[in-house]
């Protein structure tokens, strides 16, 4: 356990941030190293592998609504000094993970063929996409249990595992993915199939190494099958931290899946390219969301032991640190948004689609960063539902006019871009806005619990901490 109630915020927030960017830069290129090799077989197939991709966003809803209740509610246990509290929210979040993974099972397999169809735009991309979903399937569900580990991890400030856990996941799967997806040395390629499979077994690796550390390594909070008996007002209240999270990527998930759908008359070309411009943008904020990640845990110790004023300035410093960064990303995609897509495509048609979402996109990225700073702050505060109300801002001001414009006979690519820069702006107010009110309820102005610079001793610490 690492104590993130003293000290300077800024160092904390880095330290913390810059394990959790590498081990994002690492998830990150797991999907890249994919879609390279994926994009060697044509546009249908990267149009149909990155159309079923967004069915992870569903599965990252759900992780989030287990991850950030986990985090939340351990941070606050942990600022308390009540390990017994953080060792129960544990195992509780080990029990959701094992039912989230079953059903995540049964939902691909049986419903995963009828998803893609819906939004693929001709029977090529239908065929990539099923055939890359159906094997990526145990790799989805088994992202579960990975959410629930590095969560409980996170929670207590402790990061390093985790990151070490997906470097190795990645590796694995770049050996994987040339072998399965081309057919490196085994001259029998399986195309869209061997991506998601590469992913499967490398996700299960990954599983395997996070449980032996904690069986051998951590002694903070451990895996305890007495307590995986079901708490039902303990499992409520991690729902009510992590549905709304939940919530906001199932939006995520909706606002993709409508793009898909509304450019899909103009074919192939314009799904790769939009797809392979939205996994450069994931690439690009993850610092950001890095920093985002870190607030919570650093707010929310500081929250569970009544330190407000350091609450406050951990939104500062965050809001300061990623509005510097989203500005140098914001120039850089102004300057050369080609480059980022040349790297896994040379058809005319997508880096000519890419290339300009992502210049189009870049001039809200200034937006999207404060709202991963406030959405790391209703986490840290254990109210994420103000975050899921600006989520349904954007929701509104995005889906229904992108349906209509398409319905119009001059209907652009551009058209959906600039509506998008315009709802996440609309959305990074409404977040402001409703922070600063939780800030006004929550925070409450109220003197440090006695001995509290006492219980600055030396943090307890764990093997592999970072």
């Amino acid at each position: 356990m690492k104590d993130l109630t003293q000290g300077s915020i800024t160092r904390a927030l880095v330290a913390m941030a810059v394990p959790i960017a590498i081990g994002m830069l690492f998830q990150t290129l797991y999907l890249l190293v994919d879609l390279y090799f994926v994009a060697r077989l044509g546009d249908a197939a990267i149009a149909g592998v990155s159309s079923a991709g967004t069915a992870g966003f569903v599965i990252l809803a759900l992780t989030q609504m287990l991850g950030v209740g986990t985090v939340a509610l351990v941070s606050h246990a942990v600022g308390r000094k009540d390990q017994a509290e953080a060792n129960l929210v544990f195992n509780q979040s080990v029990l959701l993970s094992a039912i989230c993974g079953v059903l995540t099972l049964v939902a691909g397999f049986v419903a995963g063929g009828a998803y893609v169809r819906s939004i693929a735009a001709d029977p090529d991309v239908v065929a990539a996409g099923i055939a890359y979903l159906y094997w990526y399937t145990p790799g989805l569900a088994l992202q579960f249990a990975l959410v629930a580990m590095g969560s409980a991890l996170r929670g207590t400030g402790i990061v390093r595992p985790t990151m070490m856990v997906q470097m190795l996941t990645v590796i694995l799967n770049t050996l994987l993915a040339p072998v399965l997806i081309s057919g490196w040395g085994t001259h029998h390629p399986l195309g869209a199939a061997g991506a998601g499979l590469a992913s499967s077994v490398s996700i299960a690796v990954g599983v395997v190494f996070l449980w032996v550390y904690f069986v051998r390594l951590e002694h903070y909070v451990g895996l305890d099958p007495q307590q995986w008996r079901p708490h039902p007002a303990l499992i409520r209240r991690i729902l009510n931290v992590g549905l709304p999270a939940g919530g906001e990527f199932l939006m995520l998930f909706v606002i993709l899946a409508v793009i898909y759908w509304v450019i899909r008359g103009f074919g192939p070309a314009a799904q790769a390219g939009f797809g392979v411009g939205g996994r450069v943008m994931q690439g690009l904020f993850l610092p950001v969301m890095a920093l985002a990640f870190a607030v919570t845990p650093v707010a929310g110790q500081n929250f569970g032991a009544r330190r407000y004023e350091r609450v406050r300035e951990t939104f500062r410093q965050a809001t300061a640190l990623s509005s510097a960064l989203m500005l140098a990303l914001t120039l850089l995609c102004q300057w050369r948004s080609e480059w980022f897509i040349e790297v896994f495509t040379r058809q005319p048609d997508a880096v000519e689609v890419g290339a300009t979402y992502l210049r189009v996109i870049a001039w809200n990225f200034l937006a999207t960063g404060l709202i991963f700073s406030c959405s790391g702050m209703f986490q840290a505060l254990g109210n994420t539902w103000p975050s899921l109300a600006s989520s349904g801002a954007r929701l509104l001001t995005f889906v229904l006019p992108a349906v209509l414009l398409s319905t119009l006979p001059h209907f652009t690519l551009m058209q959906v871009w600039y509506l998008s820069v315009a709802s996440v702006t609309l959305q990074a107010l409404t977040s402001l806005a409703l922070l600063r009110r939780e800030f006004r309820r929550r925070l409450v102005a109220s003197p440090e619990p006695p001995g509290a610079a006492a219980s600055a001793a030396v943090p307890v610490t764990s093997s592999l901490e970072g």
